[in-house]
């Protein structure tokens, strides 16, 4: 049996009421997939008309659930979504696309719809064939006692090395018409952005056309899911999917067919908040964090520039480890700017821990106080801004600190 392991202690201290959403339940189950006895199996079922939109990882060694879902991405229409702990159903050749081709068998079945109309993901150790024959009489029973109100055993079921749950719910009106959206969300390690890092899903009763809600998944990834970073690995089974049932149509709203559509806006605004709010669990719960931490770079040639000296920032381990050991070293910020490969000119960067300038003009800041920066740095929230002094490009990522749990939770995942 693996290790278990605490709580992060970033874990957020309220959990929110996950209010059901029409056209939309669950049921979860144990099928012995690696762990006997584990809650290892979810299956979620959308009403008929349930629209569908999704973004998946850009590995190249992409899992056979990844291409079973972009496969049938264009249909635009959603009925079930199996989703799996324990294997991840990745670089198993020939037998894991028949294994998905089994399970969305099995899906289709139990749910009464066309395979085509099954979404899958799978999550855990990479390598070993998923045996999908375990889901006989499984999914069945799924579908029999599926209920429109455990979010959070959704949450819990899909988990690997996380140490809590993730959910995030929002509201907002279009048209008058107040629509809820719910997600849940996994992930830990193997955490870096390349289009949604972890598995997530979605859920609204916003009557949204897929074209216009992969509009907002596209968009919505980007401050969020493609903002964070663990430790600088892209899984092969990143998946996102957002599902809109469309239920909140029988209150008299008028289905949105664009994503421009000006009844958006709060939507929007709730739909992009409750990404960024699912992403930054996940970054809170890295394996083995104690810190969260914020990185800011300013002043750079241009956005993109920005993103990736932040993420150079976000990445470097002798930073990280510097975060974990409490310690401002800002000579290390240093190092990561300097080797981002970007336009930056030494003299004219200036760094911060928190409202502190630690350099500026290319040295260290005359009023530097090591007094004050320790004692900021033994926060559990630490923001890092980086100011390049070149224009006004700017990017904000998210990371945590690098500690010896993650070693010591890396190395046994697979024993």
């Amino acid at each position: 049996m693996a290790t278990e392991h605490p709580v992060s202690p970033l874990a957020p201290k309220i959990v929110p009421a996950m209010p059901p959403i029409a056209g939309v339940r669950f049921a979860t189950a144990a099928a012995g997939i690696r762990y006997k006895g584990r809650t290892d199996v979810l299956l979620a079922i959308f009403d008929e008309g349930t629209s569908v939109a999704g973004v998946f990882t850009r590995s190249k060694c992409p899992s056979a659930p990844v291409e079973w879902c972009r496969d049938r991405l264009a249909g635009g229409k959603a009925r079930a979504l199996v989703v799996n702990s324990g294997n991840a159903n990745a670089f198993t050749g020939r037998k894991g696309r028949e294994s998905t081709a089994l399970t969305a068998k099995l899906a289709a079945a139990a749910v009464g719809c066309a395979e085509s109309e099954i979404f899958l993901s799978s999550t855990g150790v990479i390598g070993e064939p998923l045996d999908a024959t375990k889901f006989e009489g499984v999914l069945t029973d799924c579908a029999r006692r599926a209920s429109p109100e455990p979010w959070l055993d959704a949450a819990r079921a899909i988990m690997t090395t996380d140490t809590f749950p993730k959910v995030a719910t929002r509201t907002a009106a279009i048209d008058g018409v107040t629509v809820t959206i719910n997600g849940i969300a996994k992930g830990a390690g193997m955490i870096a952005p390349d289009m949604a890092t972890m598995l997530s899903y979605v859920v609204t009763d916003a009557p949204i056309a897929a074209p216009a809600l992969q509009t907002l998944l596209s968009g919505g990834v980007k401050g969020s899911f493609n903002a964070i970073t663990v430790d600088s690995d892209t899984s092969t089974s990143d998946t996102l999917i957002a599902f809109a049932t469309g239920a909140a149509a029988a209150h008299g709203l008028k289905p949105v067919e664009a994503a421009d559509d000006p009844r958006l806006a709060a939507f929007k605004v709730a739909f992009d908040a409750l990404l960024l709010d699912l992403a930054h669990q996940v970054v809170r719960d890295g394996e083995g964090a104690r810190k969260f931490v914020e990185v800011l770079v300013r002043g750079a040639v241009d956005d993109a520039s920005a993103k990736r000296i932040a993420l150079s920032i976000a990445n470097s381990p002798l930073v990280k480890t510097a975060v974990a050991g409490e310690d401002a070293n800002w000579g290390r910020v240093v190092m990561a700017v300097g080797k981002a490969g970007e336009p930056a000119e030494r003299d004219r960067l200036a760094i911060w821990f928190g409202d502190i300038r630690v350099a500026v003009d290319g040295e260290r800041d005359a009023a530097y106080d090591e007094a004050e920066t320790s004692a900021y740095m033994r926060g559990e929230d630490i923001r890092i801004t980086a100011d390049i002094g070149l224009g006004s490009g700017s990017a904000t990522v998210w990371t945590c600190d690098l500690t010896k749990a993650y070693v010591e939770i890396n190395g046994d995942y697979r024993s």
